[in-house]
């Protein structure tokens, strides 16, 4: 029988994330292990009178590529995807990894040099509605060491696709953060405190964000970019960093004026330096985030669903956001988590917005 919930997602992403219009051009795309939801997804852009098209992605190829591209082929981008994804008006990419660690033994700067060279699609794409989101797998749940039945559970509860109006939930969160914004409006300066953590730096001119679903799914936080050049202090990020398929444990990063000046960490250090000094921009923080999703308590090693715990932050290296007003260009864009929920809070020009993961305003 077909689970009502797949349904639900579906339409949340068409209808609510993407809101793709009749006669609009809707890519949709994931690998195998994701063909029940993109089957309703396709089936939900197709009710809307959109122009659907439906790819299934075979991730083995990521690995096989990294393997026997030339340094040529790495840095090359074909004018094929660059034109496809001009002409498409939404994207809805869904990830079902049967293998998250499969890309673990890459060479990390060949991983820095393919995003460097895949940027400009990647910026093209930007300007598009689009929304990435996620298909439960085995793979994710043992990363979040949790049963499958019990990590579908999981996922539906966190996209609403357990409720009876999931877009009205939508809707709902969106406001809740709207007013955190409204609050937020004109302050200049944001302190972090928390254990191995004091971290301060400049807003000012910079506008906050209202993620409510319409580029992740789920989603549920509240985001900027810090002034370039205004960063100090330090932060000790809370969970593991994943990214590239490695997993970098214990990170603690030292900035002074606005760029990373120390980078330690327990597990993988090499990579972080290595992604670190892959570019210039990705030294510089490019994005400070604030998590207000109390649905997802839980770390599961999938930053889709861990930057949106409530009472947690993300400081993230790389590339900015042009809605934000950051100025920040990098290939690399890498969250990574500090919880607050035990000890930590937040101030705005001085004043406690956030103390042990509950807003005070």
């Amino acid at each position: 029988m077909k689970d009502p919930r797949i349904v639900k997602f579906a339409e949340v992403l068409v209808n609510y994330s993407v809101d793709v219009k009749k006669g609009e051009t809707l890519l949709v795309s994931g690998p195998p292990a994701a063909e029940p939801l993109l089957k309703e997804v396709y089936r939900a852009g197709l009710a809307r009178g959109a122009h659907v098209i439906a790819r299934l992605e075979c991730e083995a190829l990521d690995e096989i590529f990294y393997a026997a591209a030339s340094e040529e082929e790495i840095d090359y981008l074909s004018p094929i995807p660059l034109f496809e994804a001009a002409a498409i008006d939404a994207l809805i990419r869904i990830s079902a990894a049967s293998n998250t660690r499969a890309l673990s033994g890459i060479d990390p700067r060949k991983q820095a040099r393919r995003a460097r060279a895949v940027k400009p699609m990647r910026d093209v794409i930007l300007e598009k509605r689009w929304c990435g989101t996620l298909y439960p797998t085995a793979a994710y749940a043992q990363d979040a060491d949790m049963s499958l039945t019990q990590y579908e559970d999981f996922v539906f509860r966190a996209v609403f696709a357990d409720k009876k109006d999931p877009i009205r939930e939508w809707r709902g969160l969106s406001a809740m953060q709207d007013r955190l914004i409204k609050w937020l409006k004109g302050r200049k300066t944001v302190r972090v405190v928390g254990e191995g953590t004091d971290l301060s730096f400049s807003v000012e001119g910079r506008t906050w964000v209202n993620s409510d679903g319409k580029h992740n799914m789920p989603s549920g936080e509240i985001f900027t970019t810090p002034v370039e050049g205004s960063v100090n202090g330090e932060i000790t990020y809370s969970f593991p960093a994943i990214h590239g398929g490695r997993e970098v444990d214990g990170i603690r990063l030292v900035f002074r004026n606005g760029e990373v000046a120390e980078a330690h960490a327990k597990k993988n250090e090499e990579y972080l330096k290595a992604m670190i000094a892959s570019d210039a921009g990705a030294r510089i923080v490019g994005e400070f985030g604030v998590g207000t999703n109390s649905g997802i308590t839980k770390f599961t090693k999938s930053i889709l669903y861990d930057e949106k715990i409530g009472g947690t932050i993300h400081v993230a290296l790389g590339e900015s956001y042009a809605e934000t007003g950051g100025k920040n260009k990098s290939a690399l864009h890498w969250d990574m988590i500090c919880d607050l929920r035990k000890g930590g809070e937040i101030l705005v020009d001085g004043e406690v917005f956030e103390k042990d993961g509950k807003f005070l305003n």
